[in-house]
């Protein structure tokens, strides 16, 4: 038995850089809960790493250059020692399958077999239950998991560049979707579609640098997205969103406007903070650890000049949005979130509506809406920088 698989296979099949992708075109599930057979079934054979994690217990499988073509409901994947998984886009050219198990468990064998005749190749992992001791020495340490996560993207500026610098952040992304509302849409999909509008936006006016925290369908730990703000010593944090009510929670529609704060405005608000704070997991990854880079009163002093900027731009872009956005009934709102947490720099949480309103979801999901949204939110960032006194675009 392998207490804890950290499998890296480059075989005969693998594929020279720049043949494409690998295609996973079917998964399912053998055995009972005491052993576990996994079985992905792919056009090619991938190289692939597997280890496990906890807080849920968790079995990751990170792959290389593979695309999927499995279907997203996930009910036959009930079984054994396995009770949900999901699939995605982790990082350009990094796939990643979750498995939830039901409780402590072990990689017994992990490999790869080739395609042969009719048959294709098959990524096969055999999991076995195990005791907590063994399962608390196989876990993957936190840098073990950092191996795995994209690098945070940082825009230097040319010799002289005083603009300030925008750091956009759309929520979500590869293997975490957020949500839909019951919708045929997806939360990471609108928001970054807002957020390249809002960038261009930005960059055309021509006083600010901009930065996002992702471009493409990849997942961003919570952890990463807070790094890219302090690494690019960003002047101002947006972090985009879209939510959605549970069936039967009632109607709700309309933009709000988050900062950070230990105590939830409302109940909605924390349970919204809540729910975004677990993004990590969605993935697999577990880094809710996070060290201060300043101690004690230094920490505080920033904190409180920090939350009083992020409250002066969560006004401004309310005044800006709800000239021309249907805004929330309190369109101002405060909750614990994660990705708000970089104590020096002035950051908000913008939900741009509800997709499990059809009314909002036709605006969230629209060119024209989207550039309503844009317009309206670069003209919050302009008014924030004036009143600061800062630097401001060339009009």
């Amino acid at each position: 038995m392998v207490l804890f698989t950290f499998v890296a296979l480059f075989n005969g099949a693998a594929r020279a850089e720049g043949e494409g992708q690998a295609l996973a075109r079917e998964v399912r599930l053998a055995g009972d809960a005491k052993r576990t057979r996994l079985i992905v079934d792919l056009d090619r054979a991938p190289a692939f790493r597997a280890f496990t994690l906890a807080n849920p217990p968790r079995v990751i499988l990170d792959l290389s250059d593979v695309t999927f073509a499995l279907k997203p409901d996930g009910s036959q994947m009930r079984r054994g020692l396995v009770s949900a998984y999901r699939f995605g886009v982790f990082a350009p050219g990094k796939a990643r399958m979750v498995l939830e198990a039901t409780g402590p468990v072990a990689i017994d064998k992990a490999f790869v077999l080739d395609a042969v005749d009719d048959q294709p190749a098959r990524l096969v992992v055999d999991l076995v239950k195990a005791d907590p001791d063994t399962f608390a020495r196989s876990i993957a340490t936190e840098a073990e998991q950092r191996t795995a996560l994209p690098a945070a993207p940082v825009a230097l500026p040319p010799p002289g560049d005083s603009r300030p610098v925008i750091v956009i952040d759309p929520g979500h992304g590869g293997i975490d979707s957020g949500t839909s509302g019951y919708s045929a849409f997806v939360e990471k999909t609108i928001v970054l579609e807002t957020a390249l509008a809002l960038r261009d936006r930005l960059e055309k006016a021509g006083g600010y640098r901009v930065v996002l925290t992702r471009t493409t369908d990849t997942f961003v730990p919570l952890a990463d997205r807070v790094a890219v703000a302090r690494a690019n010593r960003a002047d101002l944090f947006i972090s985009i969103h879209a939510d959605a009510l549970a069936r039967g929670d009632g109607r709700a529609r309309g933009a709000s406007v988050y900062t950070l704060s230990e105590t939830a405005s409302d109940t909605e608000s924390a349970h919204l903070a809540d729910k975004e704070n677990k993004a990590d997991l969605i993935a697999g990854v577990d880094l809710s650890e996070e060290t201060d880079e300043v101690a004690g009163i230094l920490v505080d002093l920033a904190y409180r000049e920090t939350r009083n900027f992020s409250a002066l731009f969560a006004r401004s872009l309310v005044g800006s949005m709800k000239s021309s956005i249907r805004m929330h009934g309190t369109p101002l709102k405060s909750a614990g979130f994660r990705v708000l947490r970089a104590h020096d720099v002035p950051s908000v949480l913008v939900e741009l509506g509800y997709m499990s309103s059809p009314d909002d979801l036709k605006q969230l999901t629209s060119e024209a809406g989207r550039d309503r949204m844009a317009d309206a939110i670069a003209a919050g960032v302009t008014q924030f920088f004036d009143r600061r006194g800062a630097p401001a675009p060339a009009r």
